[in-house]
C-alpha cells in the first residue's frame, strides 16, 4: 500500500483527533530523546571530565560538538523533509542518532567521544523540526495546533524533570556511559511506532537543496560559537583569535550575499522583515542562552562548589524541570486563546527573576534561595516555548513547515552552543571553590535574557500568515 502521494493533506492524513494527537505522542518522543540527553550530558560533565582529565573548555565542546551541527544542520534537515517526505527523514535521523549514541557509550577517549557527538547532532538535526512538521501537517486547527504546541513544549519540560535524576542515578550506578545507552531502547520503540502509525508527507512544491548557503551557515555557526570557546582561552587579540573573528565576519556577509540573490534560499533574508517571525527566531535563541547557561552553571556549582553528587544535584534541578513541565501546556492554552503576548509577559519576568536571586550566589547561599530561583527559572522557561514555536510555524505557509521548523530549532540549538560557550567563559580555568563567584556573569546573562523576552513581548502582535508567491 502506497503512502500519500506527496502532496500535503491534512485533512486526509488527521480526520481523525485519536489518530492526530497519536502521532503528536510519537514525535513527542524523539524530543524527549533529545531534551534528555542534552539534561543527561550535563549532569554527566563533571563525571566525564574526571575519567578523561579534561578541564572546563574540553567539556565545553563534549556539549557543543553536538549543539553546533545541530544548530548548522537543522533548516536543511527540514527542508529535506518537506522535499523527500518527513516520516523518511524522521526514520533516518532516529537511526544515525541511535548509531551515535551507541558509539558515545563505547567511546575510549574524550576526542571520539566528541566525533561520536557530532554524529548525534547529524542524527538529532533529523529529529525536532522534522517532528514539528510533520505535527503541523496533521493539527490544521489553529487553536488545537497551539494547545498541540503547548504538549510539545511540556514534553522538553519533562525530559528536563527525568534527566537530572535518572541521570544522576544512573551515573552513580552504572557510571557515565549509561547516560548513552538509556537513549537506545527509546529510539527502537520511535522507529517502531513511525512506521506503524505516522503518515507520510511532504512539500506540493519542495525547495531546490541550497548547497553552498549550508555550508557558509555551518562556517557561520561553528566559528562564532568556537571563538567564544577557545578565545578566553587563547585571549582575544592573538593571531588565532584575530584571523576567527574575520573568518567569521566573511562567512557571514557572503552568507547573506549568497542567500539574497537566490531564488529558492536555504533562509531567506526576507523572512526576517516580518517582525513576530524575527521576534520569535530571537526569542528561540535568548531562551536557549538563558537555558543552557542555567544548566552549565547550576551543575559546575551544585557539584564542584558545593560537593553533590550528580543524583544530588538532580533533585536541586527539579524544581525547575517540573515548573517547566507543568507551565509549558498552559503556556499553549493561553496561546491558543488570547495569543503570545500574555505568556512572554510571564515567561521574561519570571526568568529574568530566577537570575536574579542568583547573581550574589556563593558557596554558602541556602538551599532555599537556590532552590526558588529554579521554580522561578522552570516557570520562565515553562512559558516561553510554546509561544515562540507557535507564532514561527504560524507565520511560513504549511507546505514550509520543515524549513519553519528547522530556523526555529536552529535558532534553539544556537542559544543553546552559546550559552554553554558564555556561561563556560565565565568560569573557565576557576578553581571549584571559586566557581559561584566566577558564576555572578553568567546569572547577570541569565536576567538579561529574560528582559530581552519581555522586550519582545511588549512588542509582539498576533501572528499573520506569511505570503509568497509561488
Amino acid at each position: 500500500m502506497k503512502p500519500s502521494s506527496g502532496i500535503d493533506r491534512p485533512q486526509a492524513i488527521g480526520t481523525h483527533a485519536r489518530r492526530r494527537w497519536g502521532v503528536l505522542a510519537i514525535c513527542c518522543t524523539s524530543l524527549f530523546v533529545v531534551g534528555l540527553d542534552t539534561t543527561i550530558v550535563n549532569v554527566a560533565l563533571p563525571t566525564i571530565g574526571a575519567s578523561f582529565h579534561v578541564g572546563i573548555p574540553g567539556l565545553e565542546w563534549v556539549v557543543n560538538a553536538y549543539t553546533l551541527v545541530l544548530a548548522g544542520l537543522l533548516i536543511s534537515s527540514g527542508a529535506l523533509a518537506d522535499r523527500f517526505g518527513r516520516r523518511r527523514v524522521f526514520q533516518i535521523g532516529l537511526v544515525v542518532f541511535g548509531i551515535a549514541s551507541i558509539a558515545c557509550a563505547l567511546a575510549p577517549s574524550v576526542g571520539v567521544l566528541i566525533a561520536a557527538r557530532i554524529a548525534q547532532g547529524v542524527g538529532g538535526s533529523m529529529l525536532s523540526p522534522v517532528a514539528l512538521a510533520i505535527v503541523v501537517n496533521v493539527m490544521t486547527d489553529p487553536k488545537e495546533r497551539a494547545r498541540a504546541i503547548g504538549v510539545w513544549a511540556a514534553v522538553f519540560g519533562l525530559s528536563m524533570a527525568v534527566g537530572p535524576i535518572v541521570g544522576g542515578v544512573l551515573i552513580e550506578s552504572f557510571g557515565w556511559r549509561s547516560v548513552f545507552w538509556v537513549n537506545v531502547p527509546v529510539i527502537v520503540i520511535v522507529l517502531v511506532l513511525t512506521a506503524v502509525f505516522v503518515p507520510e508527507s511532504r512539500a506540493p512544491q519542495a525547495r531546490r537543496l541550497d548547497l553552498p548557503g549550508q555550508i557558509l551557515l555551518v562556517a557561520v555557526v561553528g566559528g562564532a560559537v568556537a571563538l567564544l570557546i577557545e578565545g578566553p582561552r587563547i585571549g582575544w587579540t592573538s593571531p588565532g583569535a584575530v584571523v576567527g573573528c574575520i573568518a567569521v565576519a566573511l562567512a557571514l556577509a557572503s552568507f547573506i550575499a549568497v542567500e539574497s540573490r537566490k531564488a529558492e534560499p536555504l533562509v531567506d533574508p526576507a523572512l526576517f522583515r516580518h517582525r513576530p517571525f524575527s521576534a520569535a527566531v530571537l526569542g528561540a535563541v535568548v531562551v536557549f542562552v538563558a537555558l543552557n547557561a542555567t544548566l552549565l552553571l547550576g551543575t559546575l556549582y551544585l557539584q564542584q562548589a558545593r560537593g553533590m553528587t550528580p543524583a544530588a544535584a538532580g533533585v536541586v534541578i527539579l524544581p525547575m524541570a517540573v515548573a517547566a513541565t507543568v507551565c509549558a501546556p498552559l503556556s499553549g492554552i493561553l496561546v491558543g486563546r488570547a495569543g503570545p503576548r500574555l505568556p512572554l509577559l510571564i515567561a521574561g519576568s519570571f526568568t529574568a527573576l530566577g537570575g536574579l536571586c542568583l547573581v550574589s550566589l556563593d558557596n554558602n547561599t541556602g538551599l532555599s534561595t537556590v532552590l526558588v530561583a529554579y521554580l522561578f527559572l522552570g516557570i520562565g522557561f515553562g512559558f516561553s516555548n510554546a509561544p515562540i514555536t507557535n507564532t514561527a510555524v504560524s507565520g511560513l505557509p504549511q507546505s514550509q513547515a520543515g524549513l519553519a521548523g528547522g530556523i526555529t530549532s536552529s535558532a534553539r540549538q544556537f542559544g543553546a552552543a552559546l550559552g554553554v560557550a558564555l556561561a563556560g567563559g565565565f568560569v573557565a580555568n576557576t578553581v571549584e571553590s571559586d566557581v559561584a563567584q566566577a558564576s555572578h556573569a553568567g546569572w547577570m546573562l541569565v536576567v538579561g535574557c529574560g528582559l530581552v523576552v519581555l522586550a519582545i513581548a511588549c512588542v509582539s502582535a498576533q501572528p499573520t500568515r506569511f505570503t509568497q508567491q509561488g
